[in-house]
């Protein structure tokens, strides 16, 4: 397989700037490529948030147009050399990709070995499906079916939980364990400043924090960067 991902739990961890957490990621991931194709469409302002990612790679050296400018998205996609799908909503990104006849596009570049990167909703929508997200769903797609790049789920800002809190509310392991319940894939709970990095086969965490893997039937496996987990999530 000629998969070659980023996929980042958030894109902007406590005391950085945007995206400033994962810049070395980036530029490696990137490598070779001169423009990154932004999908914007988990955030409303999408003029605003195209703004904000075009500053911070170029700030890292590379060029960046968004997909929301384009009169022709599959045109775009299957001219871009990157792609980075930023945070925000899952429900509205994957809803305005299905709009736009955006997702085989995307799928068939990064299996003919185009880079993708994403944070947060943009991790959310490279897994089979989008559900296990933390996310409303404030609008309603077409399905919950995503890119399906990874043959595993991603729960982005995985929190743990808080010793001795009063909250009795559910925790996110309850919600993952709820979502084996009903289905099988893998989840990886990733923290705030963690990431996967993917090439072709190999899936290995990296990062400055960890992540919990989850599968069905089994105890939950912690998991300290830098480490390889394909054998946890294939």
């Amino acid at each position: 397989m000629a998969r070659r991902l980023l996929l980042i739990s958030t894109s902007t961890v406590f005391g950085t700037r945007y995206l400033e957490h994962a810049f070395d990621e980036l530029r490696d991931v990137l490598r070779g490529v001169k423009r990154v194709l932004f999908v914007p469409f988990a955030l409303k302002d999408r003029a605003g948030y195209a703004a904000k990612a075009r500053a911070a790679f170029e700030e890292i050296g590379f060029g960046l147009d968004s997909l929301h400018e384009s009169r022709d998205a599959e045109r775009a996609i299957l001219g871009a050399e990157a792609i980075f799908c930023g945070g925000g909503n899952t429900f509205r990104l994957l809803d305005a990709l299905y709009d736009l006849d955006a997702l085989l596009p995307i799928r068939r570049r990064v299996e003919e070995g185009m880079p993708y990167t994403g944070a947060s909703a943009g991790s959310n929508l490279a897994c089979p499906t989008i559900m296990t997200t933390n996310d409303m769903p404030i609008v309603e797609p077409l399905s919950f079916e995503a890119l399906g790049l990874v043959p595993f789920q991603i729960n982005p800002h995985y929190l743990d939980p808080v010793p001795g809190a009063t909250h009795m509310g559910e925790t996110r392991e309850t919600r993952i364990r709820e979502f084996h319940e009903e289905n099988a894939w893998p989840v990886v709970g990733l923290r705030e400043g963690a990431m996967l990095r993917v090439e072709g086969e190999s899936v290995e965490l990296r990062g400055r924090a960890g992540a919990r893997v989850f599968r069905r039937g089994q105890e939950p496996v912690e998991v300290t960067p830098v480490a390889e987990i394909q054998t946890l999530v294939e």
